[in-house]
């Protein structure tokens, strides 16, 4: 049963454009009457709201009542930098960031709780990995640790700034990757290691958070998709088709089915610490179907 989330409030990090699934999430709590509030990278910041005013964006906002859904408010963040005296001068002085003010994660979670009071619901959406296309046997210190620090790092620091400013029965969600437990060659550059400690992060930060804050932390490990972050990493048709030639359900994978995931985890009262895979069953296989070996 559909539950109605008026005078819920969700603030979802990593939404860009209008298909991955960031969107998806943001859209299937908008459409239950969530207020909606937006973290978005600094540097495209401008792009993503030129996008959303010039209607560029129109046919995705539709919601099941025909109306176009709207976010309460986007802020500018990189969840790169924990506080204001993290930043580099480098970037501080870029153009992109100068135009902006306050996007390290603490500046955030204080401007979203002076502008909004406490929220219900915690999205993080985003990951990055410089070298995602180098083996890891290839991959330098500094790319291993950036892809640990923006793609898991980065949710264990909102949970720290935002987790004071959540409501009792509050809830988070994550989106990992199967690799982040199975050797998927190609997906380089110490995500796979990324993607397996957010996986870790979320059953610890499930006790802590829980007892602290009363809130769940949960995860979901989504199939591939092909949306315009997931073409960074080079192959991400291959890795659909390789899905679909051998997951128990041979379907397209939707993004839509990662948001209904993700409305399910925020509102199940008793579900915390749990990875739930949305990829039509790929994870449950030991043997590529597909194979010439096969056949």
């Amino acid at each position: 049963m559909m539950k109605d989330l008026k005078g819920k409030r969700a603030f979802i990090a990593g939404v860009g454009d209008d298909q991955g699934y960031g969107w998806a999430c943001a859209k299937a709590l908008a459409d239950a009457g969530c207020e909606v509030i937006l973290g978005v990278w600094t540097p495209i910041v401008r792009i993503f709201t030129h996008s959303w005013n010039s209607g560029k964006f129109d046919i995705s906002r539709k919601l099941s009542d025909g109306n176009l859904w709207q976010f309460a408010k986007v802020y500018a963040m990189d969840a790169v930098f924990d506080k204001p005296e993290d930043v580099p001068e480098e970037i501080r002085e870029n153009k992109r960031y100068k135009e902006a003010s306050g996007y390290t994660i603490s500046e955030v979670a204080e401007a979203v709780e002076k502008d909004f009071g406490k929220i219900d619901f915690l999205i993080h959406s985003l990951a990055n990995g410089p070298e995602v296309k180098k083996p890891l046997l290839e991959t330098s210190r500094q790319g291993y640790l950036a892809a640990i620090s923006s793609s898991a790092y980065s949710f264990v620091s909102m949970l720290q700034y935002f987790g004071p400013h959540m409501n009792d029965g509050g809830a988070t969600i994550s989106l990992t990757y199967l690799a982040s437990e199975k050797a998927v060659p190609g997906y380089g550059g110490g995500m796979s290691s990324a993607k397996a400690a957010l996986e870790s992060d979320t059953r610890t930060l499930a006790w802590e958070a829980g007892r602290k804050y009363g809130v769940r932390v949960n995860t979901i490990s989504a199939g591939p998709l092909a949306s315009r972050a997931a073409k960074a990493i080079g192959f991400i048709e291959k890795m659909i088709n390789y899905n679909k030639a051998n997951a128990p359900l041979t379907q397209d994978l939707e993004a839509e089915d990662i948001g209904n995931a993700a409305y399910y985890l925020l509102t199940a009262k008793a579900v915390t610490g749990t990875t739930l895979y949305v990829d039509n069953g790929m994870h449950a296989m030991g043997l590529a179907a597909s194979h010439p070996a096969l056949q």
